[in-house]
């Protein structure tokens, strides 16, 4: 079972990395029971409507998880969802795993005046009941081993390479180069920092959110073609000639692989997520200077990034999330046995 407050009709990373998971642990045999806001009655969150928060979902939370009496449990994300999936295990003995997906702290301070070490508090409780917590990087495990998480596991992101592929760049007719940012148009992206430098071509804002009708105004020379998916999504990116990635809070940012995938270099700061997906000057460029960055991006070989992104396929990182899985319960574990559920990976 893996519980998580994220999910469609939202469209970010958290929702397509549990989307590929639950399909391709499916294909390794597992009865997957995903448990999402549509299951429950919901509200908008605050400041950000298009995402529904689930009301007092406790009691259906608990008939969910006592009707499947799953093997293993994953509690994907901090919300009402797994705040009450995670009262449940703990109120009846169970085990069960974690995964920082988000860095709220950053994210909270960007909108509200809340202390960041008072939200990390708060994230260590929450994740320090888990026998497991999964992040992405190894600057996150780093950042939050020193806020005293004790119980990291690795678990790499992955890339779809049969969709996210090199394509024929006429597909977009804009005056060259084209920069590219892909993703929610929120004020956790950073996005003023990208459409305020200096370029040359074009800027194409691919997505949408809050911000979508600020941006429109102040910066009207970019090019905004809101939310795209699929084939659709696909081809726009790998037409752009760079991808830019303004954001300063992202713990990984699936777009840089997915770009890579495309042939497309990245342009990133140098912070927690593209340090660990961008090799600077192979695969992309990092900097403090984020024009600085996207002109050096401009230069490497697409070749290098489509060899980074084929290294990192759907099915090895899921099987390294099946092996962080641990027994819910030890006199059910089924499949789960050859699965240690005590020491970290």
């Amino acid at each position: 079972m893996i519980v998580t407050d994220a999910w469609l009709p939202q469209t970010n990373g958290v929702v397509n990395t549990l989307r590929q998971t639950a399909e391709w642990l499916g294909k390794f045999g597992h009865d997957v029971r995903l448990v999402t806001p549509q299951d429950f009655r919901t509200v908008p969150c605050p400041t950000y409507p298009e995402i529904r928060v689930a009301i007092f979902p406790y009691r259906k939370m608990a008939a969910r998880i006592a009707d499947f009496q799953p093997e293993a449990l994953h509690i994907a994300t901090e919300g009402p969802l797994g705040l009450a999936a995670r009262g449940y295990c703990i109120a009846h003995g169970m085990k069960f795993t974690t995964s920082y997906h988000t860095q709220f702290p950053q994210y909270l301070r960007s909108r509200y005046p809340i202390p960041m070490w008072a939200s990390y508090l708060a994230l260590l409780w929450f994740h320090s009941a888990a026998e497991r917590c999964m992040v992405s990087t190894q600057t996150v495990r780093d950042q939050l081993t020193a806020r005293g998480f004790k119980n990291l596991a690795h678990w790499q992101r992955g890339v779809d390479t049969s969709l996210f592929r090199p394509r024929d760049k006429s597909f977009l007719r804009y005056p060259r180069p084209i920069a590219a940012y892909v993703g929610r148009v929120a004020v956790e992206k950073n996005i003023d920092a990208f459409l305020d430098m200096p370029w040359a071509g074009t800027k194409l804002v691919i997505g949408d959110g809050p911000e979508i009708s600020r941006l429109k105004s102040e910066y009207r020379d970019a090019i905004y073609v809101g939310y795209r998916f699929g084939e659709d999504l696909a081809a726009h990116l790998a037409a752009a000639d760079i991808l830019v990635f303004p954001s300063l809070t992202d713990t990984f940012g699936l777009v840089n692989l997915e770009a890579m995938a495309c042939g497309v270099p990245v342009a990133a700061y140098p912070v927690t997520g593209p340090i660990d997906v961008v090799d600077d000057g192979v695969t992309g460029a990092l900097d403090e200077d984020l024009a600085r960055a996207a002109e050096r991006a401009l230069t490497l070989d697409p070749a290098d990034c489509r060899e980074r992104a084929e290294r990192s396929g759907w099915d090895t990182c899921t099987r390294e999330f099946e092996s962080n899985l641990v027994a819910a319960q030890p006199h059910r574990v089924g499949r789960l046995s050859r699965v240690p559920d005590s020491t970290p990976a």
